[in-house]
Parts: C-alpha cells; structure tokens; sequence
C-alpha cells in the first residue's frame, strides 16, 4: 500500500496520493451536486386592501402605461398589463424595486411627460413597499442555505497557519478563485476542478513536511583526508581541511610532522571551526611524523579543522608538514530539537502505547481540522493509514504523519460542511449548532477557523448568549485584516489596480510603488474606520487618510518620508474614500478620466443601483470622432443620442464631480486648456458642485449608502447572493443599525444576529 519502498516516508506518499484520489473525486461531487437556494415563499394578504388595485394601477395608467402598457413594443420591453393583483407584484421583487428607485430618483417618467407630484409618488412607493411588507409577514420562514462550499485560496492558508502554524501560504500555488456577487467566497461559483485535486495533495505534503520534523541522531562517521599541505613560518600561514560537522564531540587527529631551526621545536595552535582548541609543539621530523589529538565539542556546521603557527619567524624558517586530518564523531551528540509546531502537533500523555498516543494526537488535530467534536469512526479511518504504515516499519512520526495527511485531504476539512438534521422536515427553518454558528461567525471576520475560545463557548453551548462579546474581540484581534482588507479589496473592485495600465507618456509618475500605495491606502481607511467604530456615512468624507512617501507627493502632501504608511488630515480637496487615487485611477481609461466609469462605481458599488448595461450597437466614446471639444461637451453630445440618455442622465453628473482628478487622480484645473466645470444636476433636480457637494449630497440621503454596506457585507458574512426572502433580514439590520448612529459595531453584530446568519432551511424534497 505504501509504494515500491514501502519504508520510506516518500514510498508511502505515493500511496497515499493513490488512496486518496478516489476520496477526493468525492470532494467535487459533493461540491457540483451543491443545494439551489430555496425559492421565495410569498403571497399576498387577503385580509389587508389589493394596494395594486386600490393605489398602485391608478399611478400607472396615469403616469407609465403610455410606454409600458400592453401595446405590441412597450419600451424597454417592460409591460405593467402583465401585473393585477398584490400577489403578481410581490411575485416580481426586483423589477419593483426597480420602478420604485426609479420613481424617487425621478429618472422617471421622463422629462418630457407630464411629472407626478412629490405626495403622488411617496404614495405609489409607500404602497409598493407595503405590499412586499405584508408578503414577508405571511410568507413561511425562509433563512435560506448556502451550497457547501470549499475554503476559498484565503481561507485555506488562513486555516493552515492557525491549524498547524507552518509559516507560508501553500494555497497561492492553487487555481484562481471564481467571483460571484462581486467576492470569492460564494459556495454556488467555489468549483473544485481535477488540478486543485492534485493541489489539495501537494500541499497537504509540503505542510506536514514542515510541521513533522522526521530526524534520526547523527551516526558516528569518521572523515579522513591525506596529501596535505606544507607550509613555512615565513608565510605564516594555517594549513587544514574544510570539514561537515553534526552537533557534538569528535576526536580530532593530525598527522604532523616539522624542520626546524635551533632548539626550538615548531609550536602549532590545532584550530576548529575557528576557534583555538590547543597548543602543541611538533617534534617529529617530516619523514617520521607524528599524531597530535584532541577532543573538542562543536556545532552543527561546515568549517576548517587544521593548524596555525604560533612561532613565526621570517629571519629563521621552520617549515610544518601536514600530512593528515581525521575527524571522528560525533560522540554523545545532543538529543534532536524540534520546532515548537512539531512538539505542539505531536503532544501526546506520557507512558502511553504508540497507537493509543497516535489516537490521540489524531483526535485532536480532526477536532480542530473539522471544526467540530471528530466521530470514533472518523479518526479510525485515519488510523487505518497508522497501522498500514506501522506494518511496513515506519516510524512513529510517519505512521502519524500519514494519518493527518488523511485529514488535510478530507471533505470535512476542506470544505464548509452543513447537513440538515435527519429529524428535520423539509422546508423548515432551524437554528444551525453552535459549532456551525462558530465557522460562521471566524470565517465571516477572520477568514479563519474558529480559535480555541470560540470552540469552548461552542462546546458549552454559549457562544449565542456571546455573540456581541466575541463580535468585538474577533474585531481587535490582528487575524481580522483578513476580512477587513479582503472585503474592501473586493467591495471597491480595487483588484482591478492591478489591471490599470495608464499611458506612461501621459502620466509618468505612475510607477509601481505608486500602484501600491494607493491600494494601501483604501485598505488602511477601511480598516481605520471599522477599528475604530466610526458610522458609515463617514466613508463617504472622513477627514484623514493614509500615506507613504510616494502617494503624500502624489498628493501634494508635505513631511511624509519612507515606504512606510502613517495617518495623515486629508487635503481640503480630498477626504473619504471616492477621493482616492486608487478608486479614480481604476474608474478611468488610460489615456483619459471617465465620467461614466466613475458614475457607474458610484451606482455600483456604493449606492446598489447599477445601470443596465449599454446597447451593442453603440460605439465607445473615443470611437466617436466627430465629438469635439471638452469631455464634458463631448458626453453632451453623446447623451443627445436618446438610446444613450436614459443612463447616462444617471451616471454622468455623478462621474462629472471627479473631473479635477486626473486619469491617476492628481488634482488638475483645466482640461483640453479650458477650464473644469465639476458640477451636476441629478435625474431628481438636485445640485451640486464637486466632490464635497456630491458628497454632502449622498450624506443626506445616506440610507441607501448605509443599505448598500449592510447589503455588502451580509453577501459576504453568508457567501451566497441575497433573495428576495432575505428582504426582512435586510430591513431589520439597517434599522437596528440606523438607531446605533450607523455604526460599524452595530452592523457585524446586526448581521451575525440576523435570522439567514444564525439558521438554515432545510431542503425541499
């Protein structure tokens, strides 16, 4: 079972890459065959009024049915006639969600039908809200489940370093993780594929390799070397051999021999490694030369064995003959010294039997490893691989480093695992195990398995009546970057940094180093203001930032000097993150800034009303050569275009306030020698000039930023994209979190107490 050399430590990895291949197809099934979301539950009240009928229908014959009514081509293939009763309108979330956006941002109708009034359209929307409300109150509960998904590249080296403790990240050799909502640790876009198979194997060598220390005493070995040199006190010199040392005594021979001047014998200093070990004199002639010896005690390395004179005399030479070097040992060497992980994996109760202390060391590392209390069965399924290994004469170190290997290929570890109870009716919604609560909560903020703590609270069945507790304990803790910069990274797309590629004849300044910096600098804002409980809309126009030399001079700031990153009062002309080199560089062309890409982020990113994308047929704006003039006078003349207008009415005064950040966000005046005009007028008729009265802007009116952050970070805590039965959880969280000023602490503990974070529904049969 364990190769060719059935006892060696590399005969038995062959076989296991062969006993574990069939376990591991296993591994994709389970992650292909995945359980689908479950659909909505909703239905309209009888008992309460058909607000479709009653308020709804009357706004929409009056104010949409001219262009979405039930004519052959109603524009933008969107037809009202489909809908007539509460029920067809809660069936539909999205679209109405959609009109409703579009109502209050008065994107529609458009200008040039006549305009509801204010009270008309809070009405229409009040009344469209009203009815999802009454579907969510009769609708059955429904938390939702998330496909069981595998470790995403992070979170296995994550689990890796608190697991084990080995020091490098063995996951940024695997395949690149698939997005889906916009962040890589959604369960339905994790795949497993043939090649990460083969990678789950490697690395789960290369880790115990590390973390196992397989090492026998040194043996006693004797070095001889003959045909040496001769040397004169004239030149003074040190005549030896370069010798491999273990840690140890050896015994140390030289065959010595000398010519010498008067009565004065040659006197020799026998050297070690570099260090003087004792003196002799030689008075042995070269034809009949003697043996000096010495014991001497070393570390563990490669150094010259040899002698020095210690009478030099150029006026009366004496000449030394080296005729030999024998270094024997070592003796007594020093007991092995394992690293602290080795010792740590390895611990066992003292004076039990080798399989009963492998029993142990197994359960303990599976307990870990499967992120719950491991089954008797499991760990003798391990232990299958101990015996077959102990049957070929394998050390103890092997034997058990087989069965972990076990472990670290197995399903359990690999993947999220959540299986419904078996006495539990389909389609019922039920608290998850504290167990599950734990992953839940250490993979959402840590990225991470949970930490010892959190598996006593687990195991006392008290880490629910903790969670606000552990919430800012796991937020202070150092491992919480992970999510805080991983988050950030993903939410503002600032990967794509690495993508930009602005023209270096337009902007030389923009070096790698610079790259960098800005993206330390959006990272290190977040994490400043969850660190530090700031509210939300603080996102938008905080007053500081955080730079190193290379971005302060991009800046324009004074004083900074180093690579390294300090906390610095943003500029008047900056401040919150949309001011970000990072963010305006990845949001515009190369040769050029973009108003639309950086309307669109704002739409996207921020707000959660992302425009539809464009039509295939109409051209890039730079392919439009007969525009002329400004940028801004070019967008005009695009958006004269009706196809074009509806959107970028939307997108372009929002990406217009930017226009004083260059193409890698330097502040800048003038644009094609004329100069910038930096302000907007919304699709509602709202005004504003410039960042900071976008801004001001967008603070007013920050609950939809504060509900796109809540709705951010819910899709990243659950790794799955958020339903239409997830509606309620959203409204409570951003309500709760609203009462706390929109605080950063409120919102993760509004998202861990929420009903999708906390159960689970089961499968429908």
């Amino acid at each position: 079972m364990f190769g060719e050399d059935e006892a060696s430590p590399e005969g038995s990895r062959v076989s296991q890459r062969l006993a574990f291949a069939a376990v591991l197809v296993s591994v994709a099934c389970l992650a292909i065959v995945g359980d689908p979301p479950t659909a909505p539950q909703a239905r309209a009240d009888d008992a309460k009024p058909a607000a479709y009928q009653k308020d709804i229908l009357p706004f929409l014959k009056a104010h949409c049915f001219t262009c979405h009514g039930d004519g052959k081509k109603p524009k933008a293939d969107l037809s009202f006639a489909k809908f007539t009763d509460d029920a067809s309108v809660a069936a539909d979330r999205k679209l109405w969600d959609t009109v409703t956006h579009m109502l209050k941002s008065r994107e529609m109708p458009p200008p040039e039908r006549p305009q509801p009034k204010a009270e008309e359209i809070d009405a229409v929307t009040a009344a469209i809200q009203g009815v999802f409300d009454r579907a969510d109150a009769t609708a059955k509960p429904n938390a939702g489940r998330v496909t069981m998904r595998r470790l995403n590249r992070t979170e296995y080296n994550n689990t890796i370093r608190d697991l084990v403790g080995v020091q490098f990240n063995p996951a940024d050799d695997f395949p690149a993780d698939d997005v889906g909502y916009g962040f890589d640790n959604i369960g339905d876009v994790l795949s497993v594929s043939p090649l990460l198979l083969e990678k789950y194997l490697t690395a789960a060598e290369a880790i115990l390799d590390e973390a196992i220390v397989i090492a026998d005493p040194p043996k006693l070995t004797k070095q001889a070397f003959d045909k040496l040199r001769t040397g004169s006190t004239a030149t003074a010199s040190e005549l030896g051999k370069v010798v491999s040392f273990e840690a140890g005594e050896y015994r140390v021979r030289l065959t010595v021999g000398g010519e010498h001047v008067g009565d004065e014998p040659v006197k020799v200093m026998l050297r070690v490694m570099g260090a003087d070990v004792k003196a002799f004199d030689v008075t042995a002639t070269a034809d009949k030369p003697e043996v000096i010896e010495a014991r001497v005690k070393t570390r563990a390395g490669t150094g010259r064995v040899g002698v020095a004179f210690l009478n030099p005399d150029p006026d009366k030479k004496r000449v030394l003959h080296l005729k030999g070097v024998e270094v024997e040992g070592p003796f007594d060497p020093p007991p092995v010294v394992y690293p602290d992980v080795h010792k740590r994996l390895m611990a066992h109760k003292a004076g039990v039997a080798p399989r009963e202390a492998a029993r142990e060391i197994v359960t303990r590392f599976a307990t870990r490893a499967f992120r719950r209390p491991v089954k008797a069965d499991e760990v003798d399924k391990c232990l299958a691989l101990y015996d077959a290994a102990e049957r070929k004469g394998q050390r103890f170190e092997v034997r058990v480093r087989a069965a972990l290997y076990r472990v670290l290929v197995s399903p359990h570890f690999l993947f999220r695992v959540e299986l419904d109870p078996p006495d539990v009716a389909p389609g019922t919604t039920y608290q998850v195990g504290e167990y599950e609560l734990a992953s839940r909560l250490s993979y959402f903020l840590w990225n991470s398995m949970p930490d010892d703590e959190l598996f006593a609270l687990a195991g006392q069945s008290k880490l629910r009546q903790n969670l606000e507790a552990q919430v800012r304990r796991m937020v202070k803790n150092p491992k919480s970057q992970s999510f805080l910069h991983g988050f950030a990274e993903q939410w503002l797309t600032l990967r794509k940094l690495d993508l930009a590629s602005p023209e270096p004849r337009l902007f030389p300044t923009f070096t790698p180093e610079l790259r960098e910096a800005m993206l330390q600098e959006s990272l290190l804002f977040f994490e400043a203001m969850v660190r530090d409980d700031r509210s939300i809309p603080d996102l938008l126009d905080a007053d500081f930032t955080f730079v190193n030399e290379e971005l302060a001079r991009h800046y324009g700031i004074d004083g900074v000097k180093g690579p390294g990153f300090v906390r610095v009062k943003a500029p008047a002309n900056r401040g919150g993150m949309l001011t970000h080199a990072g963010i305006l560089t990845l949001a515009s062309n190369a040769t050029r800034t973009s108003p639309v890409k950086r309307g669109k982020f704002v739409l996207d990113q921020l707000l959660n009303t992302p425009p539809p994308p464009p039509p295939p047929d109409v051209p890039e704006l730079d392919d439009q050569k007969q525009l002329k003039g400004t940028l801004r006078q070019q967008m005009e003349q695009h958006r004269a275009n009706a196809v074009c207008a509806s959107c970028h009415q939307r997108m372009d005064p929002i990406g217009f306030a930017f226009e004083n950040f260059d193409a890698i966000g330097a502040w800048r005046d003038k644009d094609a020698g004329g100069a910038i005009d930096a302000s907007g007028v919304l699709p509602d008729g709202r005004k504003f000039d410039g960042p900071a009265g976008l801004k001001k802007l967008m603070r007013a009116d920050k609950a939809a930023f504060v509900r796109c952050v809540a709705e951010k970070v819910l899709t990243y805590a659950l790794g799955r994209g958020l339903e239409d039965y997830d509606r309620r959880a959203v409204n409570a969280i951003v309500q709760a979190t609203s009462k706390a000023d929109d605080r950063f602490s409120a919102l993760l503990t509004e998202i861990i107490k929420c009903d999708p974070f906390q159960k689970r529904t089961s499968a429908e049969k």
